[in-house]
């Protein structure tokens, strides 16, 4: 395991802890805060070596995801999304990549899950217009990924049979920022819409964003994206309801609940909460340690992945942020009125997972998904 990325993380927890508060009035990291975590290389976990990145471990990896969470869960998040985006690096010339992620200093890229926009080939490259929705850090990026739809001779271009989709590096100074994160919890994540209108984006600064192949092709290149993503999601959904779970514990020792005689830690119905929420906590956190490592040693030992070993993590990922969620819900009944006060850490926790919750990586739908491959049944690959 690397140590430094994990150091650094916790060195930096005092500052992310501090900078909480802020951090949610904003809607978006502070500065100051952006700044120490660029500088610490955070943002660049998952960028390839060859490049100039930390191509960190998996394993390793969920770690500092978990350490930054317990801090903020917003701050967790952004760090999550612009360090598993940039494993697109590994599918880029290395010249191009530096380009976008190396040679702009503290540079991020922001993207957009939705293929949204058009990008209209011209000669050199593209004219990419749209609106683009759910862009994650998108207030401190440097570059922001549209994904669009190539459009060639008035129709889509067809990439292995279907329509071609890339992502466009543009910079954020040619694009519109839309404030469109007016949410209850993960408002430090400034995920805003933004819009480009008519901007030209270079052949060289375009990356398929299906079919693209690997020109890096270490162990964490060769995971579906989309479960590197679930894996830093569920480790900031943990770090959540560990960091809820200890809040309370203090709160316990200290709160006599109205028309009662006991402290909240004398009374049997919260030892009983307590004693299962450490349970749901450290078997989902041991779930998700253990999938990521299967995976990681297959894959480093050259066996490579088996879809199995996809719809185990999927599995993992899934369960790890509703069981954070379970836990969350109990410990915010226990604490009664004092957790609805906005200036009650609890409340943040609180309304943090559940905007977690929400997302595509923690869909009911998932445990179906897996049940139906463990039974037999046919599951299309690209669903894990």
């Amino acid at each position: 395991m690397s140590a430094a990325p994990l150091e650094a993380a916790r060195a930096l927890g005092p500052l992310i802890r501090d900078s909480a508060a802020e951090t949610d009035a904003q809607r978006e990291l502070p500065r100051p805060l952006f700044e120490a975590m660029a500088d610490a290389g955070l943002f660049r976990l998952g960028l390839p070596r060859a490049v100039g990145g930390a191509e960190l471990d998996l394993p390793s990896y969920i770690e500092v995801i978990e350490e930054i969470g317990k801090n903020d869960a917003s701050t967790g998040w952004v760090t999550n999304q612009v360090a598993i985006f940039a494993t697109y690096a590994a599918r880029m010339p290395r010249e191009a990549a530096r380009a976008i992620w190396i040679d702009t200093p503290r540079s991020v890229v922001a993207n957009t899950p939705m293929a949204g926009a058009q990008a209209v080939v011209v000669p050199g490259g593209y004219r990419v217009t749209g609106r683009q929705g759910f862009s994650t850090g998108c207030r401190h990026a440097s570059w922001l990924a549209a994904h669009g739809t190539v459009i060639e001779q008035g129709r889509p271009r067809l990439d292995q049979g279907n329509p071609e989709l890339r992502y466009c590096f543009v910079p954020r100074a040619e694009a519109q920022l839309l404030d469109t994160w007016q949410v209850r919890g993960m408002r430090g994540t400034g995920t805003h819409h933004f819009a480009v209108d008519d901007v030209f984006v270079p052949e060289e600064r375009t990356v398929k964003s299906v079919t693209a192949p690997l020109v890096e092709t270490g162990p964490l290149y060769q995971i579906p994206r989309t479960l590197v993503f679930a894996s830093g999601d569920a480790s900031v959904a943990l770090a959540t309801a560990r960091s809820c779970v200890a809040t309370f514990v203090e709160l316990a020792t200290t709160k006599t609940p109205r028309a009662m005689e006991a402290l909240l830690r004398d009374q049997a119905m919260v030892q009983n909460t307590v004693g299962h929420a450490e349970a749901d906590l450290r078997s989902g956190r041991a779930y998700l340690a253990d999938a990521v490592g299967q995976i990681w040693r297959s894959l480093t030992q050259g066996d490579g992945l088996s879809l199995d070993q996809r719809a185990n993590l999927r599995l993992a990922t899934t369960h790890g942020i509703r069981l954070a969620v379970q836990v969350v819900d109990a410990v915010y009944n226990m604490a009664g009125a004092t957790a609805v006060y906005d200036g009650n850490p609890i409340q943040r926790y609180f309304q943090d997972v559940h905007v977690i919750s929400q997302h595509l990586q923690a869909r009911l739908s998932h445990y179906e998904l897996v049940g139906r491959h463990w039974l037999g049944l046919k599951v299309e690959e690209g669903r894990f």
